[in-house]
């Protein structure tokens, strides 16, 4: 029986089985099942010259990459080759991209990599279409653009939503604030800090089961944890990555309509097309991609602002500067001066290395 057939049979005895305290303890032991298994299918068992759950193979450049996920035909390549100018195949047909189409896009002075992967259908998870290898890409993306048809946005999100959620991307998402610790002896331990609602202790016990872990320690601290997010923290292998919603070909609808889109988070509506609304989509990506930029102040002079440094938030140290420039700086660095928003005095601010730099700040680096 192949992986995607036991899936089914899973899938087909949740649904049967009636969710009540009796039940909490074997759908729990069904859940933690399927996670195993669509392990599988996320990264399969490694040699004979590669599997389907390979991704394509694309050389990452730039500072951060954001890769467009949609069903076929929904203007992904369209907007694809305006933003960046690299042609990819459009057409009013399906799977008119058949592998991951690479391109540019400089924005605020960041250097961004685009992605427009093959259109995935209903079912990919579970290996129909070129789906995992779709998806094994937008694993590695710092943001994704779902992109829709604006005639039937949320019943194709909901599909999308849930074929990337059975590859481990959970979008707009955090992970759970749930620890799980081996130990050697002691059974399993659950201690939580605020009143559960979603999960008991015979659902926990019940995963941690299916993963022969009988001695553990559990800690949950957030009273709306699901067996799901106990099951993703055990797993390991989630991804969470945020994402817009690209609502496409607004020139269709009418304006009352439009107003009705706004309503959906993390929604942007466009027309590639006729290119209405791309600047909101571009400003939503910046803030989505939580970058920094770091103007250079030579001593003496100006600042330059029209070639940020441009850091990851998280990685945006002033020696993560330094490092971002050249190597040696840091070998050099004596200390800096800092302006902007990550510095008390509006006058600046002399900082050393480890110094947190914010967006817009501006700095000048002194050597020994």
């Amino acid at each position: 029986m192949t992986t995607a057939q036991k899936i089914k049979d899973i899938e087909e005895e949740m649904s049967k089985t009636q969710k009540n305290k009796a039940t909490e303890y074997h759908l729990g032991q069904l859940k933690a099942k399927l996670a195993k298994l669509r392990r599988e299918l996320i990264a399969p068992p490694s040699g004979g010259g590669g599997g389907p759950g390979i991704g394509f193979d694309v050389a990452r450049t730039g500072i951060a990459s954001v890769g467009f996920v949609g069903f076929p035909s929904v203007g992904k390549s369209t907007l694809m080759s305006k933003l960046t100018g690299t042609h990819s195949e459009a057409a009013s047909y399906e799977f008119t991209t058949l592998t991951t189409v690479p391109g540019t896009l400089t924005y605020n002075g960041a250097r961004l990599q685009i992605l427009d992967l093959p259109g995935i259908i209903e079912g990919a998870k579970d290996g129909k279409g070129r789906g995992r290898q779709v998806i094994a890409v937008a694993r590695t993306c710092n943001l994704i653009f779902i992109v829709l048809d604006v005639l039937k946005p949320l019943i194709d999100l909901a599909i999308l939503t849930n074929e990337l959620e059975g590859f481990g991307i959970r979008l707009n998402k955090r992970p759970p604030n749930i620890t799980v610790k081996k130990r050697d002896n002691g059974g399993i331990a659950i201690t939580n800090t605020v009143p559960l609602t979603k999960i008991d202790a015979g659902a926990i016990k019940a995963v941690l089961s299916e993963y022969r872990l009988t001695s553990a320690s559990v800690s949950i601290h957030e009273p709306d944890a699901t067996v799901e997010d106990l099951i993703d923290v055990v797993e390991g292998n989630r991804v969470y990555v945020p994402a817009i919603f690209v609502l496409n070909k607004i020139d269709a609808i009418s304006i009352e309509e439009l107003d009705l889109l706004y309503k959906i988070p993390n929604s942007v509506p466009v027309s590639s097309k006729d290119w209405w609304n791309i600047d909101e989509l571009l400003e939503v990506m910046w803030e989505k991609l939580n970058l920094v930029r770091v103007y250079t102040k030579p001593r003496g002079a100006t600042p330059d602002y029209s070639s940020p440094v441009v850091l990851r938030r998280g990685k945006c140290t002033v020696e993560d500067f330094c490092n971002a420039i050249h190597k040696e700086i840091k070998s050099q660095f004596r200390n800096a001066m800092v302006w902007g928003t990550s510095v008390k005095h509006s006058r600046g601010q002399k900082v050393g290395l480890d110094h947190v730099l914010e967006d817009e700040d501006i700095i000048t680096i002194f050597k020994k």
